[in-house]
C-alpha cells in the first residue's frame, strides 16, 4: 500500500489491556473502521447477579457507518463473547470473518438471541481479505482451540500485526502447527505495528505442547479401569476432548457429555470435520445408567466452578448424574485468576461425596494455550515491527512485555502502554497518545444492561445488608398511628439492636410537620440519614435502607 499519509492511522482499545479478557480492539483510517476481536468477561464476586461483561460500545454507536467488519482471530468467550450484543440492534448488515469453528460458535450464539442478518465469510489461514481499505490476512497459529489466527491488517500507513492468543506448539493435536515461515516472511515485508499478546509473560520458557496432557490422561485412564471416569475441561478445547475420545477407544470406553456448551460445541466440532469418533464411542448422557463405572467416561462443562455448570451441579447432587465412591474426577484446567474459591468448593464438595479427584495442583493435567517468554521473544523476533503495544493482560503483565521487547532491541520510545479507551496515532516515525474514547465496562444480567447504580445497589446489598423501615402516618393527626416496624435482611442483629432505630425513627417523625405526599421525600431522606449514622457507628456497615411511607386519612 501507498506509503503517501493522507490521514493518520488510528487504534482504538476498547477492551482487553489492564485486564484479562474482554478483548477488543478498532483501526480507523478516514471513514474506514475496523473491529479486531469482541469478547466478555465473566461475573466475579464484585459483580452480583451479573451474568456476563461486555465492552462499552458508544465509539460503535458514534462510528457505526463507519465500520467495514469485524474480524476474529479465535473462537474464545474472551474474544466472542460480546459479538451478540455488539451487532444486535446496531450492525446488523456487518460483515463477519473468522474461521469455521469460531463462526459456527458466533452463529450459535447468535441462534440464541434470534440475530439473523450479519453476514459470516469463513477465512482459511493464509488466506487475505479486502475489508474497508484494509487488506487482511489470516495467519494460521497454535491455541488451545482449532481456528485460531494472527491477523496482519495492511493498511495505507503500513501493515499493523496482531498476534492474537497463540503458543508454539510443534505437535498440535490437529496437525496445523503455526506458520512460523509466513510469520518470518510478514517480519521480512515490515511491520510498522505489532500489538502483542501478553498473558504468560510472567513463565519462563516454552508452553507445553498439549499431548503432555494426553499422556496424563491415558496414563489415569489406564490405571483406574474400575472407575467411572469424570473429565471436566473448557468446551472449547476441542483438541483436548479429541484426545479425550481417542484414549476412551484405546481402552474400550463410551464416552457422552454433560453441559450444555459440551454438546453444543461438541456436536458444532463433529459437523466441521474437526472432531471425530467411532460409531458407538459416543453415548447420550440420559443413557450412561446402562455401562458399568469402568465402561464410561463423562466429559463435562465447570472446570472453573462456575455455580450453574455441570460439574458443579453434580457435586451439590443437583444433577442427573450421581457422584459416588466409584467415581474419579480428573478437572483437566488452570484456575482462571479469581476463580479458586469456586473451583476449590466444589472439588471440596466432590469429596464428601466420596470421589476421588485429581486437579492441576497434583498432576499434570493442563497446559496453557497461551505464549511463554520464550515463545513472546520468537514472535517479536519473527516480526521485527517498528512499534510494540502489548495486549491481553493485567498492567503487570503489559509493563514485562514492554520490558522484554525493549531487550529484544526495540526502543522505548517506540513503546506504549494502553489503558481501556486509550487511541493511539500512528505517524511517519512516531506512535503518539491521542485522547481517548468513551470506554469500559457494560453488565449484562440475562437479556439487559445493568446500570452502574443497579450494580452499586447489588454489591451494597451482598456487603451490608438491608434495612425496610415500615411507617404508617395519619393525615389527620400528623403523627404515627402505630410504632415503626423495621425488617433486617442479610444483618446479624437482633431486636435489641432494633428497638434504638425504631426510636430514631419516631423521633424523626416528630420533628416534621407532615402534611401528605409534599413532605413524604423529605421524610424519607431524615430517616435514612440518621439510620445510616447510628448503624455506621455502631456496627461499621452501611446497609441499604428502605423507608416506607403509608399515608391513612384518619379524620
Amino acid at each position: 500500500m501507498s506509503r503517501r499519509f493522507n490521514k493518520q492511522l488510528k487504534v482504538v482499545f476498547l477492551g482487553g489491556v489492564g485486564e484479562i479478557g474482554k478483548n477488543m480492539t478498532a483501526i480507523e483510517y478516514g471513514d474506514n473502521v475496523l473491529i479486531v476481536d469482541c469478547g466478555c468477561m465473566f461475573a466475579t464476586y464484585d459483580t452480583p447477579g451479573v451474568d456476563l461483561i461486555t465492552p462499552d460500545f458508544t465509539y460503535v454507536d458514534e462510528n457505526a457507518d463507519k465500520i467495514k467488519g469485524i474480524v476474529l482471530t479465535h473462537g474464545h468467550e474472551d474474544h466472542i463473547g460480546g459479538v451478540p450484543y455488539l451487532v444486535k440492534d446496531r450492525l446488523d448488515s456487518v460483515k463477519i470473518y473468522g474461521s469455521d469453528l469460531t463462526l459456527a460458535l458466533v452463529k450459535n450464539k447468535f441462534k440464541e438471541h434470534g440475530i439473523t442478518s450479519p453476514k459470516l465469510i469463513a477465512v482459511k489461514g493464509g488466506e487475505t481479505r479486502s475489508i474497508g481499505c484494509f487488506e487482511v490476512e489470516f495467519v494460521k497459529v497454535t491455541h488451545s482451540i482449532s481456528g485460531a489466527y494472527a491477523v496482519a491488517v495492511r493498511t495505507p500507513v503500513g501493515v499493523v500485526f496482531f498476534t492474537g492468543d497463540f503458543k508454539v506448539d510443534y505437535t498440535p493435536i490437529d496437525g496445523e502447527s503455526i506458520d512460523l515461515p509466513r510469520l518470518a516472511q510478514i517480519g521480512d515485508e515490515g511491520v510498522r505495528l505489532m500489538l502483542g499478546e501478553s498473558t504468560n509473560i510472567e513463565r519462563d520458557g516454552y508452553t507445553m505442547s498439549e499431548q503432555k496432557v494426553g499422556a496424563t490422561i491415558e496414563r489415569i485412564v489406564e490405571s483406574n479401569r474400575d472407575s467411572r471416569i469424570i473429565i471436566a475441561t473448557f468446551a472449547s478445547n476441542v483438541n483436548r476432548i479429541q484426545q479425550i475420545i481417542n484414549i476412551c477407544q484405546k481402552y474400550g470406553r463410551k464416552v457422552a457429555f454433560n453441559g450444555r456448551s459440551m454438546k453444543n460445541i461438541s456436536a458444532i466440532a463433529v459437523k466441521l470435520g474437526i472432531m471425530s469418533a467411532d460409531d458407538g464411542t459416543i453415548v447420550d448422557i440420559e443413557d450412561i445408567r446402562r455401562y458399568a463405572p469402568g465402561e464410561l467416561c463423562i466429559i463435562t462443562t465447570g472446570s472453573q466452578g462456575e455455580p450453574m455448570s455441570a460439574l458443579t451441579r453434580m457435586a451439590s447432587g443437583d444433577d442427573k448424574v450421581s457422584i459416588g465412591s466409584k467415581d474419579l474426577i480428573v478437572i483437566s484446567s488452570s484456575p482462571i485468576p479469581g476463580n479458586e474459591k469456586l473451583i476449590y468448593t466444589v472439588i471440596n464438595n466432590l469429596y464428601r461425596r466420596g470421589a476421588r479427584v485429581m486437579y492441576g495442583s497434583l498432576e499434570a493435567l493442563h497446559v496453557s494455550g497461551h505464549a511463554c517468554k520464550e515463545e513472546l521473544k520468537l514472535m517479536l523476533k519473527l516480526i521485527r515491527p517498528q512499534f510494540f503495544i502489548p495486549v491481553h493482560g493485567e498492567y503487570r503483565h503489559l509493563k514485562q512485555h514492554e520490558e522484554l521487547a525493549v531487550r529484544m532491541g526495540i526502543p522505548q520510545s517506540n513503546i506504549a502502554i494502553p489503558e481501556i479507551g486509550a487511541v493511539f496515532e500512528l505517524k511517519q516515525r512516531a506512535l503518539v497518545r491521542k485522547g481517548s474514547v468513551s470506554a469500559g465496562n457494560v453488565y449484562v444480567d440475562g437479556l439487559y444492561d445493568v446500570g452502574d447504580l443497579v450494580l452499586q445497589d447489588r454489591q451494597q446489598l451482598s456487603r451490608d445488608g438491608m434495612l425496610i423501615v415500615l411507617v404508617t402516618m395519619g393525615l389527620e393527626s400528623k403523627s404515627l398511628l402505630a410504632a415503626p416496624e423495621i425488617i433486617s435482611r442479610g444483618m446479624q442483629i437482633g431486636e435489641d439492636f432494633l428497638d434504638p432505630l425504631k426510636d430514631i425513627v419516631s423521633e424523626e417523625v416528630a420533628k416534621i410537620d407532615y402534611k401528605g405526599a409534599g413532605d413524604r421525600g423529605k421524610l424519607k431522606a431524615s430517616i435514612r440519614r440518621q439510620l445510616s449514622r447510628y448503624v455506621s457507628n455502631k456496627l461499621r456497615q452501611k446497609p441499604m435502607i428502605l423507608p416506607i411511607i403509608t399515608e391513612v386519612d384518619n379524620a
